[in-house]
């Protein structure tokens, strides 16, 4: 069967939510049905019908054709199935996510995987400031699941993660990884100043190292751990490169000092 599909017509002239195109929103609703729901706005009323040529299909595989930078909120808190984006997306893309796949074939804004708690998320093309981080309020980022960014990613990306593996192909900006509660972020690519800022805990893998470390980490040495190898295995299929640093000999800086102290930076050597 094929997928439930949503062509966009044209650009949007306003910022639209798109959380209520989730195939457990969806399950069971004609294309009338569909077509009537709303989607909230900065200005005026909108329905998906508005934005949006409709072909039925199974809600359970959802695809939207045509992005946008004002589509805000691409799956958010879905549970099941799996919505792919041909094109880019807004601000919290995959947010709350609880379980299916959220693909999008483009760039995503700000705050991408925020509250993240099981699934996958996969973005082709790059990814805005605080990736799988919190809002302006919250106390935990990501939770959970696997976040694959094929391009690089903003500032601060993975604050606050307390589970899950992150991994970004190519660079990061500053403060990757910033106050890291636990979880795997692991960057292919150059990161800015100061990855790691106050973690805890957690592990944060540098391809290419940073532009400029922390005093506050403790350099114990190059080895080649066998939690690495294990990792290495486990993300092999999703992100050949970076398994392939993961297999290397580590230099591993433990820190923040300057916080708990207990989280780890790895730079692979030669």
């Amino acid at each position: 069967m094929n997928p439930l599909t949503f062509v966009t017509r044209a650009s949007p002239g306003q910022r639209l939510d798109l959380s209520p195109l989730t195939p457990q929103n969806l399950a069971e609703k004609s294309l009338a049905e569909i077509a009537a729901i709303e989607l909230q706005t900065t200005r005026e009323r909108v329905t998906a019908g508005d934005v949006f040529d409709i072909r039925a299909g199974d809600s359970e595989r959802i695809v939207i054709e045509g992005g946008s930078k004002r589509f805000d909120r691409a799956g958010m808190g879905m549970r099941s199935g799996s919505v792919v984006v041909e094109g880019d997306v807004g601000v919290e893309a995959g947010r709350g996510l609880f379980g299916g796949e959220l693909i999008i074939r483009g760039s995503a804004g700000p705050y991408a995987a925020s509250g993240m708690k099981s699934g996958r998320v996969e973005i082709f093309g790059d990814a805005g400031e605080r990736l799988a981080g919190p809002l302006a309020g919250e106390t935990i980022g990501m939770s959970g699941g696997v976040l694959h960014v094929r391009g690089s990613a903003g500032p601060r990306a993975g604050d606050r993660l307390r589970r899950g593996i992150v991994l970004i192909e190519g660079d990061a900006g500053p403060y990757a990884g910033s106050r890291m509660i636990a979880g795997t972020l692991a960057i292919a690519g150059q990161a800015g100043d100061l990855p790691g800022y106050l973690m805890n805990r957690g592990t944060i893998l540098l391809g290419a190292g940073a532009t400029m470390l922390s005093p506050t980490f403790a350099d114990c040495g190059v080895d080649e751990l066998v939690a690495a190898r294990l990792l290495a295995e486990s993300i092999k299929t999703t992100s050949p490169r970076i398994a392939r640093l993961f297999r290397r000999p580590l230099r591993r800086l433990a820190g923040d000092l300057a916080a708990l102290g207990k989280g780890e930076i790895f730079i692979p050597t030669l």
